[in-house]
């Protein structure tokens, strides 16, 4: 009954390989390289580049928050190549919790995959509001419904994701359509940006491109600090080197997500190349494209001067371009869906993963004889985010999804050499190069970004895990599958062919 009892590799492959064609519970294959492509682009390129920029470029790093992508890119770059080469090697629905499990423990692997819970439901009701605010904006609707401030409940936020959950649920070959869609709007919008944009960047607006450090506001202290500020005793501050790295790891948000493609791995037709493929094709084109993005918008404005919310679209006003904010403004209502769409489609996969294994009620796990989806599993997560979405204003718990998604990337990254240890003898498509140097320095870097989070993060980070804890000693420990020593491929329930 250890906590660190692992998962066997072969019952990982044999319930990857799974289809459901022959009464065995399994997702059907469906998906290409451009699908998982377009599902991870879709979920990167949203929030980050239609909001963060502005925040963190006023509050903490000036045009410097061009560093600060990079930064940001480089980092989760080597996290995709760890996962690349796990999600290749071992293709499955449960991305980080299935690769912890195999080979961490079963403890770890449920933090993990509480973990990943945390990080997409919060980032999708968060983008649920933003989402909500700029279709507001754009049609004039009325901010009591709509708005973030002075509302009781966000009618727009819940409506987008009852609307995308039932997307997620019909389908997963209809998701990607719409998806691809969805991503080819906002990559056309976000190209349209950095060229429109080149003619009106000025050189002293990038002067100084990193603005000397400063004193940070009295609200910017004891908890509200960076934890490594808190560590070291140093005095809270803004701007400077430290100030990009602050930025950097806030904007790291705008890159979480993207591990969403190897919860596609069980609906790949070629998971062994494809995975691979659409892990760092998502990674490249989003780090150009924030980079490109992130750099025009500070050379348009005075860095003092960015609007928080809608920093594009306001750049564009400033200069007197105003046709070219209101493309931005649907540009963002595109990327915004897209983001929503697929962090629901993979909590889905995220939470079969986990019923599957018996660490929750195995029943909601079923799997729609006609969808070919986890319907039961989506069903609840698409309630839990509309009402997240709806009552609660999330901003402040933005960051929550940033240090979830590091956490998930540090174990990733250790599990890569853990596993060449204990199965040298694994197909392995593809391998991070150096290892295990690189995987350490995935981890590291990982590591590092979560200290520069606020402590505050931190604290709410562990009472999320505190209630996990609750829930793991409290039902999966004793009731899942390795536990009672039940097969790991078993039927799957499923409705009656003739409801469907």
């Amino acid at each position: 009954m250890s906590v660190l009892r692992t998962k066997p590799i072969q019952d990982v492959v044999a319930q990857s390989e799974a289809d459901g064609t022959d009464g065995r519970q399994g997702l059907k294959r469906r998906l290409g390289a451009v699908d998982l492509t377009g599902f991870g682009i879709g979920i990167v390129i949203g929030t980050g580049i239609f909001t963060l920029t502005g925040i963190e470029a006023r509050d903490s790093a000036g045009p410097g928050v061009v560093i600060s992508f990079a930064i940001a890119g480089v980092v989760a770059l080597l996290a995709a190549l760890c996962y690349a080469e796990l999600a290749s090697s071992v293709p499955t629905a449960g991305s980080a919790y299935t690769y912890a499990y195999a080979t961490m423990g079963e403890i770890v692997a449920w933090i993990i995959g509480w973990d990943l819970l945390l990080e997409f439901a919060l980032g999708a009701a968060v983008v649920a509001r933003g989402w909500s605010g700029y279709l507001a904006e754009l049609l004039d609707l009325p901010t009591r419904w709509f708005g973030e401030e002075g509302s009781t409940v966000n009618i727009g936020a819940i409506a987008i994701v009852l609307i995308l959950g039932v997307v997620a649920i019909v389908g997963i070959r209809e998701s990607a359509r719409i998806t691809n869609l969805l991503v080819l709007v906002k990559v056309a919008i976000c190209v349209f940006v950095v060229v429109a944009g080149l003619f009106f960047v000025r050189a002293a607006n990038l002067s100084p491109f990193i603005p000397p450090a400063e004193p940070a506001g009295s609200g910017d202290d004891g908890i509200k600090q960076p934890v490594t500020q808190a560590l070291f005793g140093l005095e809270p501050s803004v701007f400077g080197f430290v100030g990009v790295l602050s930025a950097a790891a806030v904007v790291f948000f705008a890159y979480t997500g993207f591990e969403a493609v190897a919860n596609l791995g069980e609906e790949t037709r070629k998971p062994k190349r494809d995975l691979t493929l659409g892990l760092l094709g998502t990674l490249l084109i989003s780090t150009v494209l924030y980079i490109g993005v992130s750099l025009v918008v500070v050379g348009m404005v005075p860095y003092t001067e960015i609007d928080r919310g809608a920093p594009i679209a306001s750049a564009f006003e400033s200069v007197g371009a105003g046709w070219a904010a209101v493309l931005v403004s649907i540009a963002a209502v595109a990327g915004l869906t897209s983001v929503i769409l697929v962090d629901l489609v993979a909590m889905g996969r995220i939470g079969f993963a986990i019923a599957r294994d018996g660490l929750i009620p195995p029943s909601i796990a079923a799997v729609h004889p006609r969808w070919g989806t986890p319907y039961r599993i989506s069903a609840i997560m698409t309630v839990a985010v509309a009402l997240l979405a709806g009552f609660l204003p999330l901003s402040a718990l933005a960051d929550l999804v940033s240090i979830g998604a590091l956490c998930a990337f540090v174990l990733v990254s250790i599990a890569v050499p853990i596993l060449r240890r204990k199965r040298p003898d694994l197909e392995r498509p593809f391998r991070v190069p150096f290892s295990p140097v690189l995987p350490i320095v995935s981890a590291l870097a990982c590591f590092y970004l979560m200290l520069n989070l606020s402590v505050e993060t931190w604290l709410r980070f562990l009472v999320w895990m505190l209630l996990g804890a609750l829930i793991y000693f409290g039902y999966g420990h004793r009731r899942n599958r390795l536990a009672r020593h039940e097969p790991a491929v078993a039927p799957a329930p499923r409705e009656p062919a003739a409801d469907s």
